[in-house]
């Protein structure tokens, strides 16, 4: 009986820890780095344990390219005044954000100016529905 109950304990800390190992460092990306894109919104994913916006961005030569931008978990976004239709497709954004480290068009969330001129940003000090 007492091997099944430390069996059971077991399994159930397993479950409990095994996300939080699982979450990935954010390594990948070069904190020394900004880089401000002006694109359209392709996507906006609200979904934990990151946010995803993916835009669409012209290049040098007029090619549209798209960069996939990570952000916080929705719970830390909405502190900071988004919510799940702050974008959407086809609105206008400028993002600023550190690049991933291996130069593919992908990044670290830090600012984003939407069309109406309203900033939000992934940091502490932005306030619901506040314009920087």
């Amino acid at each position: 009986m007492q091997l099944k109950v430390l069996s059971l304990a077991a399994i159930g800390a397993v479950a409990f820890v095994a996300p939080a190992l699982a979450h990935h460092s954010f390594a990948m990306f070069d904190a020394e780095k900004t880089v401000t894109l002006n694109g359209t919104v392709k996507e906006f994913e609200w979904s934990n344990p990151h946010s995803w916006i993916r835009i669409d961005v012209l290049d040098q030569t007029g090619k549209e390219l798209q960069w996939a931008i990570e952000m916080n978990a929705p719970a830390q976004l909405t502190q900071r005044g988004w919510n799940p239709t702050t974008i959407k497709p086809g609105d206008k954004i400028t993002l600023t954000m550190h690049p991933l480290k291996d130069g593919a068009r992908g990044g670290q969330f830090m600012t984003a100016t939407l069309a109406d001129g309203k900033s939000l940003s992934n940091g502490p000090n932005n306030l619901a529905g506040r314009n920087n």
